[in-house]
């Protein structure tokens, strides 16, 4: 048997279609999102927005589904359409869009559809960042308990800011919204014929981590917490939801509409979707102690447990059945990490008339040792996720002087990331999640090697690499199989289709002896710009030329 796994990423979707029994990927397509700039809808003069055009995931799933059927036939004499058993959703989040009572986003509807407000809020908009800070303050106040297992801190990715700005700056599309949807919740309810906010079945990932639903309150945040904040909002609360679902149910079957559109029957079955970093640790063999790592445009670290002693300061939520059934995950991540690298590249350009390439830069970053160019940075281009949940934090590079090379800073930007995912790490163990393994997925950490050994040096530990290039699609494809009865939990076909693949990374120890004071001054940086209270600076320059010269002499 079949399913087919959707991975709606920042820029594109993706289809794959998985054999069940070997994890074999035997069709696949993907296609970028055609309005805006590489799918997203962007203001010049706002750079925290960032939205995107419902319309463009339903004509993405058709395309890129028949598309990946087509080559299926062609790469697997044993497949047929009819031998689809069901389809799974992993996309960004929280992205959620404003609907009307049929489920219709805003957005298409001829009225609405030039207003930006009235579009999908993308994972990375970040407009709502003064809403996401009231919502903090009042809940540290008032309701303490409603941040105990987000962090202590509101984002402003997140669900409720995202609509409370909505409505504070466009109150027609707020007031003109029936409910709002979740787009990992969107796709599924558009297949299944399920649209109508009543009928929509909800993602606990999507819930738990953004929306702060937990069941140890009654499900979302109180009425009386939603009208503190503004009246509308607990009015929303009615056209919400009160239920959700892990990603192991069923939404529906595949609706009449789409089983002819996409050539398949109306037996597939329809999973529950979740957000891509979470069905890509499914992909990647999430298990206790084993920390997943998607790395992408940003990065999410998915690690799960059956038991969690205490909440954790700075994590993205601690959620039960979020990634898999049975189990808490736990979230943490960076707001920019190939973006960062790209931004490099793209925006800044440092080949001049010439345009260099990230393999350019990649060659002359590895002539370099750790230490050797006196450089040091934040990864705050697009704020802090993890561990300091500051959206308003801004990238830095450090240490520069008249000839500072660009292989210099690409490398150093590099190593920015990889200090800021060993913050997380140790804020994980800080707080009793032992950390035993690390696996890799995305494209980052298949395709440069330079990056996995500086994350290797840095953190000390082995970088190891998922097999499946397609992770989230995978872990896509895994919860459609056991919805659609195929197998009884995701453990069951994980054992048969999650490998690593041979190769791995091994930190070198004087790199790591190295990156050890280096990582103490970024946390010094970190600390001072991050936290209030914390400023003494003085020594941090200095200390980077003391590192430099005593590699240079080495």
């Amino acid at each position: 048997m079949y399913a087919i796994g959707l991975d709606y990423g920042t820029n594109s979707v993706r289809s794959v279609i998985i054999n069940t029994q070997t994890g074999e990927e035997v069709g696949t397509h993907s296609w970028v999102y055609e309005t805006g700039e590489k799918g997203i809808i962007l203001d010049a003069k706002n750079h925290n927005l960032a939205r995107q055009n419902p319309a463009d995931y339903i004509k993405g799933f058709e395309i890129t589904i028949k598309k990946a059927i087509e080559m299926a036939k062609e790469n697997d004499s044993d497949f047929s359409s009819d031998k689809v058993i069901g389809i799974g959703t992993a996309t960004t989040g929280s992205t959620p869009l404003p609907v009307n009572e049929d489920g219709t986003p805003l957005a298409m509807l001829e009225k609405y559809k030039e207003n930006p407000n009235a579009h999908a809020w993308l994972w990375k908009d970040h407009t709502a960042y003064q809403e996401a800070e009231e919502i903090t303050r009042t809940a540290r106040e008032n309701y303490p308990h409603l941040l105990a297992k987000y962090g202590d801190v509101y984002s402003s990715e997140w669900f409720f800011s995202k609509i409370w700005h909505c409505l504070n700056i466009d109150e027609e599309i707020f007031d003109a919204a029936k409910s709002w949807v979740e787009l990992c919740d969107f796709v599924p309810a558009v297949l299944a014929g399920k649209t109508k906010p009543e009928k929509l079945v909800r993602s606990r990932c999507a819930a738990g981590h953004k929306a702060m639903f937990n069941e140890e309150w009654g499900g979302l945040p109180s009425k009386d917490f939603l009208g503190s904040l503004d009246p509308k909002l607990a009015e929303l609360r009615d056209d919400l939801f009160e239920k959700t679902y892990t990603s192991d149910k069923e939404v529906g079957k595949l609706s009449q509409e789409w089983a002819d559109k996409l050539g398949l029957n109306t037996d597939v079955s329809v999973a529950v979707g979740a957000f891509d970093a979470h069905l890509g640790a499914v992909g990647a063999g999430a298990e206790e102690n084993r920390l997943i790592k998607i790395m992408g445009t940003s990065t999410c670290d998915i690690i799960i447990s059956k038991e969690v002693e205490k909440d954790i300061p700075g994590i993205c939520g601690i959620v039960n059945g979020s990634v898999v059934p049975g189990y808490h995950g736990l979230e943490a991540g960076q707001s920019a990490v190939g973006d960062i690298f790209n931004w490099f590249v793209n925006v800044i350009n440092p080949g001049s008339d010439e345009q260099v390439s990230h393999e350019d830069l990649t060659i002359a970053a590895q002539e370099l040792k750790p230490g050797e160019s006196g450089l040091l940075a934040l990864d705050w281009n697009n704020g802090n996720r993890t561990i300091l949940v500051d959206q308003r934090l801004t990238g830095l590079l450090l240490g520069q002087t008249l000839h500072t090379t660009p292989g210099e800073i690409y490398r150093a930007l590099v190593e920015a990331t990889a200090f800021g995912a060993l913050a997380i790490i140790n804020r994980f163990e800080e707080y009793g999640v032992e950390i035993k393994e690390v696996v890799n997925c995305g494209g980052i950490s298949e395709k440069n090697e330079l990056i996995m050994q500086i994350y290797a040096d840095v953190t000390g530990r082995e970088m190891k690499i998922s097999k499946s290039s397609e992770t989230c699609a995978l872990g896509g494809a895994i919860s459609a199989a056991v919805a659609s009865g195929q197998y009884d939990k995701f453990e069951d076909m994980q054992e048969k289709v999650c490998e690593t693949k041979e190769k791995t990374f091994t930190p070198i120890p004087e790199n790591h002896a190295i990156y050890k004071k280096l990582f103490d001054l970024y946390m010094q940086l970190h600390d001072s710009f991050g936290k209030e209270g914390k400023s003494d600076l003085q020594n941090v320059m200095k200390e980077l030329l003391d590192i430099k010269e005593e590699v240079r002499k080495q």
